[in-house]
């Protein structure tokens, strides 16, 4: 008899669904994660530009050249006797 006593006395709790916690961690963490595989594709395309107009860079470099055409030259200046004389004289190579 004290069995149904105690048994009647306690109110029955209702279960709780943990499952409904858990769903909801889960797509917060998977929403999470589509953000930031999102961010990492929009960085990576960015990078992808960046090098491709790098790379563009270079080949026009490597195919535009430097060329000496056009370009003024220094012209050698004759030395004078006198500035011959003088650069012998204070110990200096002659050219």
């Amino acid at each position: 008899m004290d069995e149904e006593k105690t048994t009647q006395e306690e109110p029955e709790k209702p279960v709780e669904d943990t499952s409904k916690g858990i769903q909801s961690k889960t797509v917060e963490t998977l929403d999470r994660a589509d953000e930031i595989a999102e961010r990492q594709k929009r960085e990576n395309d960015r990078r992808e530009e960046l090098i491709n107009r790098e790379e563009a860079l270079a080949a026009r470099k490597a195919v535009g050249g430097i060329t000496e055409a056009g370009q003024p030259q220094e012209e050698e200046k004759e030395q004078t006797a006198k500035e011959y004389a003088d650069e012998v004289m204070s110990g200096k190579t002659p050219k």
